[in-house]
């Protein structure tokens, strides 16, 4: 796979300098130094939970993080970890206690509205200390404690990390949908000022229709997320580093417990229903997704800017840079991975989902029923895990295509996708650090000028 990226980085660092010529503003005056939160996706992980490794969520071989912190200049930029399947709203908790300090607090009435699937309100020991000379019980410490409107964040979200982050924004501004939620800081509101900016690469802010495929192959939720980490390498059927994150749900990871005997011992779970609404499952489909953008509101306060990314091609019969091998015959009609495409994605992203009995894939999902999210044409291109039509920014809230001049707080400002480009290429996953640094060098000129 890595000499697959290194013979292909020539034509990466071509699509990348379009794209960087879509995003401008790289050499901006720097207005602000705030720190930079980065947030992962789906299934995503920490630094420090593939030891022994090298890989990193961001970056993969290479070290994101370490490379923003030195872009012209010195600067804060923090990795936070979060629940890998968890849902949005326990997303965006975890990472307000992560970077503030505290013990996690899930709501009140949250917590009561998923009680039946086994939700703790406050999980034991899930807690971040925001002093380290007052840490009797050694828990990591908090990322940025003094975080308030005076010192304000900046944050960059790949994946499920947008709509985490967004999340987290209407908690801090807005408070809880639900009415009391106890005693947690959160759930009070009236946190104006603490973002400045969100940044989402690929994010799903319209789900995905991959939620939609793989459940129609693979029903089971738990054994499909266990599948989807096992073979892209990060669990391993003898890795105990890779954690679920799950404690609100009483489904705890032994310290040296291996992922597949937690897999095999939870299975079985509340929390693994589909009728859970309280899930990344959820959230991320395209009908989870509407439900959360129905109280999910992009705020007036924040700058907010979104990149995309696709890795399909239109169907031909011959010669479109696509993998022959999985989608030997293809119809003009639908997109089909590209060859270069991660090789763990191309399964779903095409006309069918291979193997299976005409099962559809991402590139031909349709979805007709007039109570659901409505699936055409124009969902069919994609970057191997979310659609590129997705990626823009939520369905009915404000967007602009921003390709020059100042950008515009309270808006969506588009930023345009990269070409050819799947769903981990942006955030690094086997490629060269030439190829994707640039792609952080742009982010950092822009959030840094504002």
């Amino acid at each position: 796979m890595l000499d697959r990226a290194i013979r292909q980085s020539g034509r990466l660092l071509a699509g990348a300098a379009c794209a960087l010529a879509m995003l401008g503003g790289g050499n901006a005056a720097a207005a602000n130094n705030d720190p930079v939160i980065l947030v992962h996706g789906f299934l995503g992980f920490g630094p420090n939970e593939l030891q022994g490794t090298g890989f990193k969520y961001w970056g993969g071989f290479n070290d994101i993080e370490a490379h923003m912190r030195t872009w012209n200049g010195t600067h804060e930029v923090k990795t936070a970890v979060v629940g890998p399947v968890s849902s949005n709203w326990d997303r965006a908790v975890e990472l307000y206690y992560q970077i503030k300090g505290g013990c996690v607090d899930y709501g009140a009435a949250r917590t009561a509205q998923y009680a039946a699937f086994g939700k703790i309100q406050k999980p034991a020991g899930k807690c971040w200390a925001a002093d380290p000379a007052n840490n009797p019980n050694n828990y990591p410490l908090a990322l940025y404690p003094q975080w308030d409107a005076g010192h304000p964040v900046h944050f960059v979200a790949h994946s499920q990390g947008g709509q985490t982050v967004r999340t987290l924004i209407q908690l801090l501004e807005n408070g809880s949908p639900n009415g009391n939620e106890g005693s947690g800081a959160l759930y009070t509101g009236g946190k104006t000022g603490w973002v400045k900016s969100a940044t989402t690469i690929s994010t799903p802010h319209d789900g995905t229709t991959l939620r939609n495929v793989v459940l129609n192959y693979v029903p089971n939720v738990a054994e499909w997320a266990g599948k989807f980490v096992e073979v892209a390498g990060l669990g391993g059927s003898g890795n105990a580093a890779y954690n679920f994150k799950l404690e609100q749900y009483g489904l705890a990871q032994g310290p040296a417990e291996r992922f597949s005997d937690f897999i095999e011992r939870t299975k079985g779970a509340a929390f693994w229903s589909i009728a859970n609404k309280d899930s990344a499952q959820w959230d991320l489909s395209p009908d989870g997704a509407k439900e959360l953008n129905a109280w999910v509101k992009t705020s007036p306060n924040v700058f907010y800017f979104s990149i995309g990314s696709k890795a399909t091609e239109t169907g031909s019969f011959c010669c479109n840079g696509t993998d022959r091998i999985v989608a030997p015959f293809q119809s003009s009609s639908y997109q089909y991975a590209r060859d270069d495409m991660l090789f763990f994605l191309k399964p779903t992203a095409g006309e069918w989902v291979v193997p299976s009995i005409l099962v559809r894939g991402m590139g031909s999902y349709t979805q007709e029923d007039p109570s659901r999210v409505l699936i055409n044409s124009s969902w069919f291109a994609n970057d191997g895990v979310v659609n590129t039509v997705s990626m823009r920014a939520p369905a009915g809230q404000p967007v602009r295509n921003h390709t020059s001049g100042a950008p515009v707080r309270g808006y969506w400002n588009y930023l345009g996708y990269y070409n050819q480009w799947d769903h981990f290429d942006v955030i690094g996953w086997l490629l060269p650090a030439t190829t994707v640094y640039p792609v952080f060098d742009n982010i950092a000129g822009i959030i840094y000028g504002l």
